[in-house]
């Protein structure tokens, strides 16, 4: 049976009577260090690669997102279907004409450090966003101004409507901050955006770089019984062996991202001790993409680009490299925008003779086995890209091109691909999110080249049309019209291959049986996880 906040707490009572170190229950505990923790329940939770930064107003690195959301919070949650939920607003009405939104906010919640929230903090976060963020730009492009009438409203008022709005405002996508804290100086060089101070259900207490991020349960939450957990690990295991065995020993709870080999699920689950799912990823759907460097001369000629392109078996890379966790896919919008997707003939369909003749029209003869070589470097983050990465290899090298595989760590491969932009070829992860607007835009439209700023329009792509019709329907409110502007986008996206679409990944995440609660939020494991329940039976815990 799960525990609630208040069972605990009159539980508690009666086992410390017992004095007795007990298995699974709350008394058995250990911190990160392996130190007793008496009387705590911890929860561990994978993270990897270790996160840039515990904020996530100005990244949307995945394990950023992870690690943010669950001490700064936003405006609203969102359950499976994506309706939103109350979080720190409590109320919110659209005008007719699309062109503001009124939040009544939630009274009597403080920050970490004892200040009260108000909508100046709301006013000022959704500004800092629209800055700084990768996809704030897009989200937040219509953004005039935030009114604040008094403490505990907001009004948001835009230039134009923004149909996809008000799925925007969940806490690791648009997380609110404190303005008393990030006013003056820097934001992008805040302390704060590694010792996070927010409203949520963990405040931060330690980070051990390499190792952990510790945070504890927040007394003052402003929904008391909330949550079981009084501590929260972020545990960071790079390596993949071990990874797999902290599941099978029970010193992780649970991690997502398909933070296992797909080939291990079904033995890993066959006991019954541990599960996965594939819920608590509604909020976005992760395309397996090839992203170009154009401004490298080789990748910047088209009939290189198609060649690759045509090169590539998708139902390989479905199958083989994640295991039918995934689905085939040309578009950079899923099916699950089933309004928007376009479902026109591939032009580029498998077909070796005629990426091998693209290349010898082009003047690219084989000199030796080789035309030429590229460097592919593959988001580290996971096996799967990685395996990608690896089968990309094989592919190319049928057509003559040599590539060489570049592996590095997550702060230098941003740096490369996004600062440097010292590349060729990259395998990258791009959630989708709620609405194209937000999660694809941002890859092509050619006002989001920002260098320096990750997952943003890495490939340096620049159409204007494209741009019109990314910026058309970021404000068309009718859905057929809206739908068609989206669909003309992607045939010409998909025509010009500045990136490959390869696979839509089916995440997946692996937990504790006695862990529940986190499947019913759109973001998962990605929530604040102030609903997480444990079970009193399970594995141990250190």
């Amino acid at each position: 049976m799960p525990f609630t906040r208040r069972q605990f707490v009159v539980g508690l009572s009666a086992l410390s009577a017992l004095g007795a170190s007990v298995p699974f229950l709350p008394t058995a505990l250990a911190d990160a260090t392996g130190q007793a923790v008496s009387g705590r329940r911890v929860f561990n939770l994978l993270i990897n690669p270790e996160p840039p930064s515990l904020s996530s107003f100005n990244t949307t690195a995945g394990t950023s997102v992870t690690a943010s959301s669950k001490v700064l919070e936003g405006l609203l949650t969102y359950d499976e279907a994506l309706n939103a939920r109350p979080a720190l607003a409590t109320a919110w009405e659209a005008a007719p004409d699309g062109l503001s939104y009124r939040f009544i906010l939630r009274e009597g919640v403080k920050w970490h450090d004892g200040e009260p929230f108000t909508s100046a903090d709301v006013a000022f976060s959704l500004d800092l966003i629209k800055r700084f963020h990768p996809r704030g730009s897009s989200t937040f492009a219509n953004l005039e101004r935030v009114d604040t009438p008094d403490d505990h409203t907001a009004i948001v008022h835009l230039s134009k409507p923004a149909p996809y709005l008000i799925r925007g405002f969940a806490g690791g996508e648009t997380p609110i901050l404190p303005k008393h804290l990030y006013a003056s100086g820097d934001p992008l060089s805040n302390l704060h955006n590694n010792a996070p101070v927010g409203t949520g259900p963990f405040r931060f207490k330690r980070w051990e770089r390499g190792s952990f991020i510790e945070y504890e349960r927040n007394p003052n939450y402003w929904d008391p019984a909330a949550t079981v957990v009084d501590t929260l690990i972020l545990k960071v295991i790079p390596d993949g062996a071990a990874r797999l065995a902290a599941f099978e020993n029970g010193t992780l709870d649970a991690g997502g991202q398909s933070p296992v080999p797909l080939s291990e699920l079904e033995r890993l689950t066959k006991s019954g001790r541990l599960k996965a799912t594939t819920r608590g990823y509604r909020y976005t759907i992760t395309p397996t993409m090839l992203e170009f460097n154009l401004d490298n001369p080789l990748l910047s000629r088209l009939e290189v680009r198609q060649a690759i392109a045509h090169a590539l078996d998708r139902e390989v890379i479905r199958k083989v490299v994640y295991y039918g966790y995934a689905e085939a896919s040309y578009s950079p919008i899923p099916k699950s925008f089933a309004n928007y997707v376009y479902e026109g003939p591939n032009p580029y369909p498998f077909d070796t003779e005629a990426a091998n003749a693209l290349l010898d029209k082009a003047g690219l003869v084989k000199k030796g086995p080789w035309r030429f070589s590229l460097t592919l470097d593959p988001l580290p983050y996971g096996d799967s890209y990685s395996r990608t990465a690896t089968y990309v290899r094989s592919a190319l090298a049928r057509i003559g091109i040599e590539v060489k595989l570049r592996a590095q760590d997550f702060p230098t491969y941003i740096k490369r691909i996004y600062t440097d932009r010292d590349f060729d070829f990259a395998v990258v992860g791009m959630g989708t999110l709620y609405d194209p607007t937000v999660g694809v835009q941002r890859l092509f439209w050619s006002k989001n080249f920002r260098q320096g700023v990750p997952f943003s329009n890495g490939t340096h792509y620049n159409n204007p049309e494209v741009d019109r019709l990314l910026e058309s329907a970021a404000v068309e409110t009718d859905e057929q019209k809206r739908g068609e502007l989206f669909k003309a986008f992607q045939k010409i996206v998909i025509e010009e291959v500045p990136s490959i679409t390869l696979v839509m990944q089916q995440q997946v995440s692996v937990y504790n049986a006695r862990v529940s609660g986190f499947e019913d939020d759109a973001n998962g494991l990605d929530s604040s996880l102030a609903n997480i329940s444990l079970a009193d039976t399970g594995g141990a815990h250190a």
